[in-house]
């Protein structure tokens, strides 16, 4: 890795350092040109993860725009960066840009109002159905329950598809900041925050856990396989052997069923 910038050349090669020595370095000095020379390294991570994000989107959110947003969080990403865990900048800093993307769509409000309330009834329906159930709800029951066709609830979960095309670090989340915990928190050093809130964020993970884990294997593959395998919606059918369309509407249905169990668990009714 090798960077020139400015007028007063200096030149760091991967030669020389290591990466690992580069941002040891950084974190004691925040040298402006070794976080350039990163900025510059993991700019194409921002286009990849916000290329990843624009699938599903409605024509209103322009890739660009994804790029904008996601560099906020690579920004963010290589200041709180932590070179002595033992984690990756790549692993740490694509939760960053993600969480940074969907954090300003959801100032934007870019969801229509319409699919979010549809998407508020079909999460409440599947929570109160599998409640009532004590297992997984199938897509006949689910659409029952909603008074609609199955054929109906499929073209349903397809309108939607955009609204649900979140991280799945994002599910926990009612409005309050306080009130959602993603992958970032633990990767992050718990050095800053005090005992109650480490458990009480540790509580939340494992709750999330025991619902993916409640999912019928296919929407938990594709889980597994979009968010932890880093695969596009594509290459997900191509492992699966199914159309990208029959993927996003999988996608859609475990995202809303998982965050159905995770209000319900919130509230104590599982």
């Amino acid at each position: 890795m090798r960077k020139v910038s400015g007028d007063n050349i200096e030149v760091y090669s991967m030669e020389q350092k290591t990466e690992d020595g580069l941002w040891k370095k950084y974190r004691k000095t925040r040298d402006p040109k070794i976080r350039d020379m990163f900025i510059i390294q993991y700019a194409p991570l921002v286009k990849y993860v916000a290329g990843k994000v624009a699938v599903g989107m409605p024509s209103n959110v322009e890739f660009e725009d994804l790029v904008s947003f996601g560099t906020f969080g690579l920004l963010d990403a290589i200041e709180k960066f932590e070179p002595d865990k033992n984690v990756k900048f790549k692993t740490y800093a694509v939760t960053r840009i993600r969480g940074a993307i969907f954090d300003e769509l959801r100032s934007i409000d870019w969801v229509p109002r319409s699919i979010r309330q549809k998407t508020r009834e079909v999460e409440d329906a599947i929570g109160t159905l599998e409640a009532r159930l004590g297992r997984t709800a199938n897509d006949q029951e689910i659409a029952g329950a909603l008074g609609m066709s199955e054929d109906e609830y499929l073209k349903t979960m397809m309108k939607i598809s955009g609204a649900s095309i979140i991280s799945i670090h994002e599910v926990w989340y009612s409005g309050d900041e306080n009130d959602k915990a993603s992958i970032a928190d633990s990767i992050e050093s718990p050095s800053s925050l005090n005992p109650e809130v480490i458990a009480e964020r540790d509580e939340v993970r494992r709750v999330i856990v025991e619902a993916i884990n409640e999912l019928p294997d296919n929407e938990k593959k594709i889980l597994v396989l979009y968010y932890f395998e880093d695969l596009t919606l594509k290459e997900i059918g191509k492992v699966l052997g199914v159309t990208e369309s029959r993927v996003s509407q999988l996608h859609t249905k475990a995202i809303t069923r998982l965050r159905a169990r995770l209000k319900n668990s919130r509230r104590g009714i599982v």
